[in-house]
């Protein structure tokens, strides 16, 4: 069974109010463990039994609820839908992971509705983000954001520690992507279909945080999350 769910401004209004609400009463739990920052207001979520259809107007950051410590992995399964529909855009299969805000250590989703999906905003935020297949799908970067450089410089706020341009890195359209991104013995990585595209030596307690999906203006299918401790 179908499922089709249009987030507008009113409804996301009442997401960020009740996290509860909005999803379970059409019987799912997705706003039970997802936390939406849409700056276009209307993005479409469709349900088909076990995968997401996302259509992304503008920026989207869905994250994860629950904040993730220690050793683990976060894993997914994600395909760019490229069929001609309006927002069939090859372009920013994103995401965060070990975010956290300096200014509320304990609960990132205190600014939640003023980042609102607006991706100069997640500036002031301590994360790791792979940009896969960004910039109209001519890069794949990886960065490590240090929100207390917020307003001095994007050199310093999110350095690029990695980068790759050759086709065999970017995004083909309509294929089925795993992402693997680990966190283990002071080292996170992060996996494309069985590829480590990027390592990266943590420092004490800074691979833990919250991973988030970032898209921008695109059209996925999402599924097979999973979180697992290692």
């Amino acid at each position: 069974m179908t499922k089709r769910f249009f987030i507008s401004y009113s409804l996301i209004t009442l997401f960020l109010l009740n996290s509860v609400v909005l999803f379970a009463q059409r019987e799912n739990a997705f706003a039970q463990q997802w936390k939406i920052e849409d700056a276009s207001h209307a993005l479409q979520v469709i349900e088909r039994t076990d995968t997401l259809e996302l259509i992304v107007p503008d920026g989207l950051t869905m994250w994860y609820q629950q904040r993730l410590a220690g050793n683990y992995e976060v894993s997914y399964h994600i395909c760019m839908v490229m069929q001609g529909g309006k927002y069939d855009r090859l372009s920013d299969l994103n995401c965060f992971w070990a975010a956290n805000d300096p200014k509320y250590p304990d609960d990132l989703f205190a600014r939640s509705q003023w980042r609102d999906g607006i991706f100069k905003n997640y500036n002031t935020l301590d994360l790791f983000y792979v940009g896969y297949g960004g910039n109209d799908n001519s890069t794949t970067r990886f960065r490590r954001y240090r929100g207390e450089y917020y307003g001095v410089a994007d050199d310093k706020v999110k350095p690029l520690l990695k980068e790759y341009t050759d086709a065999s890195h970017l995004l083909v359209p309509n294929q089925w992507y795993q992402i693997r991104i680990r966190v283990e013995k002071g080292i996170t990585t992060y996996s494309v279909n069985g590829e480590e595209l990027f390592r990266y030596v943590l420092t004490g307690d800074e691979g833990d945080g919250h991973f988030g999906l970032r898209l921008l203006q695109n059209h996925v299918l999402f599924t097979d999350f999973k979180v697992t401790t290692l």
